[in-house]
Formats: C-alpha cells, sequence, structure tokens
C-alpha cells in the first residue's frame, strides 16, 4: 500500500498527473464538492427503499421513479396508478427541511435560489398532480418509515373504495 501511495505522489510531482478542472457548467465550489453532488441519488434512496419495502410487505404493489402525469416531466418515487396517489420522499437539504435544511456555506446564494426553485417546483407538482385528480403524499427523509408506511396504507386503502365501487 505504501509502494502505491508513493508511485502515486511521484507521478504528480513529475507533472504525470493533474487535477482535471471543473466543467464550466458545473455550480460546484470543489471537485470534492462535484464529486458529493453526482454521487446523490436520484431514485432508491436509503429512505424510499424502507418505505418500499415496508408498502411490499404489506401486500402493495406500486410503480417506481415514474411520472403520474403524461407529458409532465415530473416524477414521483411511488406511483399507485389506480387509486391515483403519488408519493415523493423529500431530501431534507434539496428541498429545504424546516427542521434540518442548513444553508451552504459556499455559493450560499446560488444555493439558496436552487432550494426555492425545487421547493416552487414542489408546489407546482403538487397543484398539476391535484387538478388532474390525484392524491399526492409527501414525506421528509428524516421521518419515521414506519409512520409514513402506515399513513400510506391508510390512503391506499381509503382510496380504494372509490376506485373498487
Amino acid at each position: 500500500m505504501a509502494n502505491l501511495r508513493e508511485a502515486w505522489n511521484r507521478a504528480w510531482d513529475q507533472g504525470l498527473l493533474t487535477e482535471e478542472p471543473l466543467p464550466s457548467h458545473s455550480k460546484a465550489s470543489s471537485r470534492e464538492v462535484r464529486a458529493v453532488m453526482r454521487a446523490n441519488r436520484g431514485r432508491d434512496t436509503k429512505p424510499e427503499l424502507a418505505l418500499r419495502s415496508l408498502l411490499h410487505a404489506q401486500g402493495l404493489r406500486y410503480r417506481v421513479d415514474i411520472s403520474p402525469l403524461t407529458g409532465v416531466r415530473r416524477r414521483a418515487d411511488l406511483v399507485f396508478p389506480r387509486q391515483k396517489l403519488a408519493i415523493f420522499v423529500d431530501g431534507c437539504f434539496w428541498h429545504g427541511c424546516p427542521d434540518h435544511f442548513r444553508p451552504a456555506k459556499k455559493n450560499a446564494q446560488m444555493w439558496q435560489q436552487k432550494i426555492e426553485q425545487n421547493r416552487s417546483r414542489d408546489a407546482e407538482t403538487n397543484r398539476l398532480l391535484g387538478d388532474a385528480g390525484w392524491t399526492v403524499m409527501r414525506f421528509w427523509e428524516h421521518e419515521d418509515p414506519r409512520t409514513s408506511a402506515d399513513r400510506v396504507i391508510d390512503q391506499v386503502q381509503h382510496l380504494r373504495q372509490f376506485v373498487d365501487h
């Protein structure tokens, strides 16, 4: 391991390796920040997987990461098409959780703008889905998945009364 580290250090010293510059379109303040941003998952996050697992264990079947409305580029984390129920599990940072959101220290204005845009898009998504007759449920990533699952189960059962009759 020490030999490998020494070889990498020598390659850096000899100019054989260089830091790749950030792409001009990147909003990251450094290569490290960019790596973290790129690693953030758009789907299959731990909170989503926990919720899905609990719902599946109760016999519920749903679609994952689909757009409930044709022609509207918004994807719900879980969708119950027959019941017209769309579930979103929102990340505390990306969606500005009132309990856990901490403003970024670098590029603070840009990040504040991004979070505000996300919140605005979330509100518009709720409105668009509601106008089309959908029920929308949103949960924060920090919420207890069992409590969230119980709420979803109750809602599915409630909506089934109207769909199945």
